[in-house]
């Protein structure tokens, strides 16, 4: 398994760099990964499956449960709340039996750089998030670790990784709008070629008390999540591997989220769900 250079490792600074090694340390030596990965499926996917089961309604969910993965699969997920992949994972884990290891990269500045983003970080994915994206200009040169990594993670049968094209949450008031990709997913793609499945989803909040909270007294809204079919992205792979191709390949990933969205909006409507449109945020005068 690929490993940081010397030069990259120089790039982390103070606690970063402790954090660093502990969960570099679980996700790369086998026994301790599997165990991390029990915890996941049963502790992890559990406790999220009890605390939203009143309020989540999946669908899609045949796309995962026919899936007889040869190779990695990588799930690209649009990005409203901090716990989006969390639900998403508990889905998968408890519908399927094929997710072996999971990886999800995350922004170091609060998962890496503090010590109670490490705690949180193992109580609620044992460690899987993994690796960190350094944002300081001057330690981005790691972020190449990062996507290589990634790319052989991708590659192996059994391994899951959950990224979203956007790159960061999305804040604005329409949530059918994505904003724009990122290159990076697009370079793990086409090094990689996992199987790719879109899913997405609306309704969680980041209030982690009020969400629990609204699962139980009926005061939650609904969370829905929609899986899409694995993306056919075979006539990006003939291309040479440049900045272009990666922009090409995550903005036809943006793509397919943006009409997995549009298929969302329909099931809420139909489902009597609250309208989540931008049109129903500011309703016209």
């Amino acid at each position: 398994m690929i490993r940081p250079t010397p030069e990259q490792l120089a790039l982390l600074e103070g606690f970063e760099k402790a954090a660093f090694r502990l969960c570099d340390t679980v996700n790369r030596v086998g026994p301790l990964k599997v165990a991390a990965h029990a915890f996941l499926k049963t502790v992890g996917a559990g406790w999220v499956h009890h605390c939203t089961k009143n309020i989540l309604h999946a669908y899609g969910v045949e796309h995962l449960t026919s899936l007889h993965p040869d190779r990695g699969v990588l799930f690209v997920a649009n990005h409203r709340s901090f716990f989006d992949l969390y639900v998403i994972t508990s889905v998968l884990l408890r519908r399927t039996s094929w997710a072996r290891r999971m990886y999800f990269p995350v922004r170091s500045d609060y998962w890496y750089e503090r010590p109670d983003g490490v705690v949180a970080n193992a109580l609620m994915s044992a460690l899987a998030m993994y690796p960190p994206v350094l944002r300081k200009p001057e330690q981005r040169a790691f972020n190449q670790y990062v996507v290589d990594f990634l790319a052989e993670v991708s590659n192996l049968s059994g391994s899951v990784v959950g990224m979203h094209p956007e790159g960061t949450r999305n804040k604005t008031d329409d949530p059918y709008t994505l904003l724009p990709a990122q290159p990076g997913i697009g370079q793990i793609v086409r090094a990689a070629r996992p199987i790719v499945i879109p899913c997405f989803i609306l309704g969680l909040g980041n209030d982690l008390p009020k969400q629990v909270k609204g699962n139980f007294d009926g005061t939650g809204e609904p969370i829905t999540v929609v899986f899409g079919a694995p993306v056919d992205l075979a006539r990006f792979y003939d291309q040479t591997p440049r900045l272009r191709t990666y922009m090409a390949i995550a903005n036809h990933l943006r793509e397919v989220l943006t009409g997995l969205g549009q298929e969302e909006r329909i099931i809420r409507k139909r489902e009597g769900f609250p309208d989540k449109s931008e049109q129903s945020v500011h309703p016209s005068p």
